[in-house]
């Protein structure tokens, strides 16, 4: 009874290691693809003008203010500047 439980277990345990063996050579044959990046940064950096931090253009919010671009981390940095010029 012990031997046939054992047997079991072992065919079990070699099965599985056969399914993932399979497995695997199927990720290498189709090729592991590492990820991109979901955009392409431009690396230019922009300061923010009430916190003094720095962020990529892409990211910040542009205000033109007197023909001037100020950029900003938040919306919030964004409405301080403004409320500073009136």
């Amino acid at each position: 009874m012990l031997q046939g439980l054992l047997k079991v277990f072992f065919y079990a345990i070699l099965a599985y290691i056969i399914f993932q063996l399979i497995r695997f050579y199927q990720a290498i044959k189709k090729g592991m693809k590492s990820p991109r990046p979901s955009k392409k940064l431009s690396g230019i950096m922009v300061k923010d003008e009430i916190c003094n931090t720095y962020l990529p253009k892409e990211d910040a919010i542009k205000e033109i203010y007197q023909g001037k671009e100020y950029y900003f981390c938040s919306k919030e940095c964004q409405q301080k500047f403004l409320e500073s010029k009136k």
